[in-house]
């Protein structure tokens, strides 16, 4: 996909828009042609003068620039003639141009001073006023990202030697200010320190400022102090900016033509060496003096324009002219960022070209770019559908596995790629196995379905597949998925045969897994119906649907049992109702926390050991203490919550009792009444509870009415409050008790899905037919 760029700070001019560039191609092409004779004349010489002007007067190069242009103006002469003089006045027998004279006594490097030396000591000169630094060093770029150490002054020999080409990929102060817009300062914190540099062990602490001219990365100034340097004042940091910029002059080695000038001939070898189309580029500046666009030298024997042009009428002309759609896409940006921080670039493109008759032609591409010596070396590989595709089916057969297999019949020739020789475990250079041997290098229960692969492809002609377990020499065992279909020539008979091999070992373990699975997951169902239908057997035979009588107790009883709406969630809620030996009757309701046969059998043994208590004649209060003894020793520890209920009806008076179970309601004249709740803790909590005993009168025509939870809870709704609504719902009850207990069930709201159930008792003697 096309990635478009921003553009490096300064290269205003490559951040317009497409019609403004090619406005300005034209213009600029008609001002090189007037103005190349007097530039290639006046630059070198106009030049020279500037830097020697910015130093003599320490100033910045664009100042003494204005300053040479007034003096020539003052004297009449042009800026040429000025500058000549200036240079010619300079230079004296003996002397390097720019040469400073100083009473340094610094040790050089045992080799002839270069321009970049005398540049070095110039700046230690320059700058002792203010920074007094030990060291200076000039460093350039080298191809491909390297640094190269071009002058010093201050360092030791050796060390100079051991660091006089740095290669890239090393970041070093110098590199690292090289990719910086403001450079490297001693105040920057250790990388001005601990970063490894020429020098290091004398002059740790270093200041770095990068080397740019024209838009161009050209190398870095970097100064070094023995003893960390006291803090900059804002003069030094302006003579140092300067004082890079005329560095530049000594290290910039481009030259003057504005069209590019000639390539040299490492250059033009390095171009014809690479192996795709290749391009060489110039940076071509735009009248504001920044690089607006590149222009191209030469190509090399393997280009082929895009476009379908000859090399002749591509060379010469710049990016923009060429092409000027694909350059205004992101790729003159990027270009101009390697030759501005000297980083190359391997990155795809989107690009369109316009051909001879404007046709658009889009082609995807990889272009990579490196700064050579001023120039700009651009190559790319243009991706084509089919390749594209060769690439996609690669992928899909790495993530599936599959490998593929060819086998001519008449030379025996067996040509495997790489996923068949790791299905079989062999190396890359191991000999395939042919078709017909396969079978003596399956598991011997599989052999037979190998052989009839064969058979159906070798002898009937026909396209076949087989799963089977391979055995490789080294390695565990793998199952594998071969499919293979024959080539037949004009008579029929097979000559090739053509296939591919799938390592399916995961899926088979998976199927093993699952196959596993799906037995114990029956298992575990038939347990849970198993255990499904022994909790209903169990709960029908001590939820009985109709009461005994109580014609002794002159009681007239109901009972309801609704159980939970999912059948699969059986509780452990129960009611009884026991005549008593004295003629009275037993009165309960309860619920086991918890579901299924565990909550069951638990409600079983609460429930049985009631009964037998309850012949005892205790109170409601002494009978649900012992069945709290009960609860606590039961093989699996339960809690519940009851309400155990007394009649007496000598005296016509209930006894009651309840374990943290909701209070009865005594239904008088048709108006409902909640019991006062007396104190319980539920069973199961703790050995040592006790529990509080309530006495009720009932008068002729009183209903008293117990349940459980299940009839009233509602998630966010206090009990009573549903309860209440329950009540009024329902209305009074009326002669059938059974009938109210049905409109009771009908009415009640209850979401959560429990058990109910339901007593209700009328205290009426004149009515022995009961509800």
């Amino acid at each position: 996909m096309e990635r478009p760029r921003p553009a490096e700070p300064g290269n205003h001019a490559a951040a317009q828009g497409p019609a403004d560039r090619l406005a300005r191609v034209a213009k600029r092409l008609e001002a090189e042609r007037d103005s190349l004779r007097e530039h290639l004349a006046t630059r070198p010489v106009v030049e020279v003068a500037t830097g020697m002007l910015a130093e003599r007067f320490r100033c910045p190069p664009s100042d003494a620039a204005a300053q040479l242009a007034e003096l020539a103006a003052d004297a009449g002469v042009t800026v040429r003639g000025l500058a000549a003089e200036i240079v010619g006045a300079a230079v004296t027998p003996g002397r390097a141009l720019g040469e400073v004279p100083t009473a340094d006594t610094r040790d050089d490097p045992p080799r002839p001073p270069t321009d970049a030396d005398t540049a070095a000591r110039a700046v230690l000169h320059q700058t002792a006023d203010l920074l007094a630094a030990d060291a200076a060093v000039i460093w350039g770029t080298a191809p491909g990202g390297g640094l190269t150490l071009l002058g010093q002054s201050g360092l030791d020999p050796e060390d100079v030697r051991a660091w006089r080409h740095v290669p890239p990929g090393i970041d070093t102060p110098a590199r690292l200010a090289a990719r910086s817009d403001h450079g490297l300062w001693p105040a920057d914190g250790p990388a001005a320190t601990d970063v490894p540099t020429v020098g290091r062990a004398t002059a740790p602490h270093r200041l770095v400022l990068p080397i740019r001219r024209r838009g161009r990365l050209l190398g870095a100034l970097e100064l070094g102090w023995a003893e960390p340097p006291r803090p900059l004042p804002a003069a030094a940091r302006t003579r140092l900016r300067a004082l890079a910029e005329v560095c530049a002059v000594t290290v910039d080695t481009t030259p003057a033509d504005p069209a590019g000038g000639e390539p040299s001939a490492a250059d033009t070898a390095a171009l014809e060496a690479v192996l795709d189309p290749a391009l060489l580029l110039a940076p071509v500046e735009g009248r504001d003096g920044e690089v607006a666009d590149l222009r191209i030298l030469r190509t090399n024997r393997r280009f082929r324009d895009p476009a379908g042009r000859p090399r002749h009428r591509v060379e010469g002309a710049t990016l923009l002219e060429a092409y000027p759609l694909a350059a205004t896409r992101g790729l003159l940006d990027r270009l101009l960022a390697v030759l501005a921080t000297g980083e190359p670039v391997r990155e795809r493109f989107v690009l369109t070209f316009l051909t001879d008759d404007l046709s658009r032609l889009p082609v995807v591409a990889r272009i990579g770019a490196a700064p050579t010596d001023g120039h700009l070396l651009v190559s790319w590989q243009i991706e084509d559908a089919d390749a594209r595709l060769v690439g996609l089916l690669h992928s899909a057969q790495r993530l599936a596995r599959v490998g593929g297999f060819e086998e001519d019949l008449a030379t025996g020739d067996v040509l495997w790629d790489e996923r068949m020789f790791a299905l079989h475990g062999l190396p890359p250079d191991a000999t395939p196995v042919p078709l017909a041997a396969l079978a003596a290098h399956v598991h011997p229960e599989d052999r037979r379905a190998v052989r009839r692969l064969v058979h159906g492809v070798l002898r009937e002609g026909r396209a076949s597949s087989a799963v089977f377990r391979l055995l490789p020499p080294d390695g565990p065992t793998r199952w594998a998925r071969v499919v293979a279909e024959p080539v037949t020539d004009p008579a029929g008979r097979v000559v090739l045969v053509r296939g591919a091999g799938q390592d399916v070992s995961d899926h088979h373990r998976t199927e093993v897994a699952l196959a596993a699975t799906r037995e114990r997951l029956a298992d575990s169902e038939l347990e849970a119906a198993q255990r499904h239908r022994l909790t209903l057997r169990l709960q029908e035979a001590i939820l009985p649907p109709e009461p005994p009588p109580l014609a002794r107790a002159r009681l007239h009883a109901a009972v309801r049992y609704r159980p939970a709406v999912e059948s699969d969630r059986v509780g452990g809620d129960w009611y009884d109702i026991l005549p008593l030996p004295d003629g009275g009757a037993l009165l309960t309701v309860g619920d086991l926390a918890g579901h299924g046969i565990e909550a069951a059998t638990g409600m079983v043994a609460l429930r049985n050991a009631l009964r037998g208590l309850a012949v005892t004649g205790a109170g409601p209060a002494r009978l649900l203490e012992w069945l709290n003894h009960t609860a606590l020793a039961l093989p699996e520890p339960a809690t519940a919550t009851a309400v155990c209920a007394r009649f007496d009806p000598r005296t016509r008076t209930l006894h009651w009792a309840r374990a943290g179970h909701p209070p009865p309601v005594l239904l008088r004249a048709g108006r409902p009444r909640v019991l006062p709740l007396p104190h319980g803790l539920l069973l199961g909590a703790a050995p040592d509870a006790r529990y509080e005993e309530q006495a009720v009168p009932m008068e002729p025509g009183d209903v008293l009415l117990l349940y459980t939870d299940g009839l009233v809870e509602r998630r966010g709704t206090a009990d009573e409050e549903s309860l209440r609504q329950l009540l009024a719902a329902a209305g009074p009850p009326g002669p059938d008790l059974g009938g109210y207990l049905d409109a009771l069930l009908a009415q009640s709201r209850s979401d959560t899905d429990d058990d109910t159930c339901l007593i209700a008792v009328r205290a009426d003697p004149q009515d022995p037919a009961g509800g």
